[in-house]
């Protein structure tokens, strides 16, 4: 396996440059109520050296009811400036078990412009498997400016999903587990009709991963083919609340698609409505 791809780098290729200038290293780490993890916990308690903790509950849009809403240009900006980070750093994010949330907080920074992001292969948990360094120390934040850019394309809106579910001008590709694509399991939101939209194609976000490493470009078109997507036409990328929906961004880009957007109210914007039409079962 190489050291380091476009978008993702090894364990060994960033304990090599711990502390080098312009890298900047993020804890991007959210959790699920099941999963019964503490992220804030988990990185006061032991993070990479010089990695910051970016908090998705609270880099957010604040008038949105919606989880996880992305905030404008602005707001991002202040958040990431405070973080000690440029947009013309290399920026590597990374999570706990390796490809969960963190492709999210990869996605954020490159649609504000950031030029140089990328996920660290296997996580929080796999550089402490491997023994590498650790520490409880505060990461010491040098003041700095984020110029933030917002890039539209990267990002779809509700009216957009409304006109590919209506004239299938992009496919969907949906990353939440197949039960509750299909709607056999309920939402684990309150309110939240269960099933997907019209026309949408399962890619569950945890089969694009092995060991917290995500696959190999072969396996992953392979994957997206046995899905039912054309990888020359454009994708729309959804899941629950916008996290996991960007592992599938992830997957695309690493397999030379470009032509994708997120959208970013998913399933909870949605499926919270009543005037959204809503297909079950495993056909659209």
């Amino acid at each position: 396996m190489s050291e380091t791809s476009l978008f993702t780098v090894s364990s060994a290729w960033l304990e090599e440059r711990l502390g080098q200038p312009g890298l900047s290293i993020v804890d991007a780490s959210w959790y699920l109520p099941a999963q019964g993890r503490d992220a804030k916990a988990e990185y006061e308690a032991g993070h990479i050296p010089g990695a910051v903790f970016f908090d998705q509950d609270a880099v957010v849009d604040p008038d949105s009811d919606l989880p996880h809403a992305l905030p404008d240009a602005a707001t991002f900006q202040r958040y990431a400036s405070a973080m000690g980070i440029s947009e013309s750093d290399t920026i590597i994010v990374h999570d706990g078990p390796g490809l969960f949330s963190a492709p999210r907080v990869w996605w954020m920074f490159r649609v504000m412009g950031a030029k140089d992001v990328r996920v660290l292969e296997g996580g929080l948990d796999g550089w402490r498997a491997e023994g590498r360094a650790l520490t409880n120390e505060p990461t010491r934040i040098a003041p700095t400016v984020f110029n933030a850019s917002f890039d539209d394309t990267r990002v779809a809106d509700i009216k957009t999903v409304r006109g590919v579910v209506e004239d299938g001008s992009a496919q969907i590709a949906d990353a939440r587990p197949a039960g509750r694509f299909t709607g056999e399991e309920p939402e684990p939101r309150a309110g939240m009709r269960s099933g997907h939209m019209p026309g949408a194609r399962n890619v569950p976000a945890s089969a694009l991963s092995r060991d917290g490493r995500l696959l190999a470009a072969e396996e992953l078109r392979a994957l997206f083919a046995q899905a039912g997507l054309d990888l020359e036409r454009p994708v729309v990328t959804s899941c629950g609340s916008g996290v996991t929906a960007a592992v599938i961004t992830l997957a695309l880009e690493t397999v030379g698609h470009t032509d994708n957007r997120l959208y970013d109210g998913s399933w909870s914007e949605w499926g919270g409505r009543e005037d959204t039409p809503v297909a079950t079962g495993r056909e659209s």
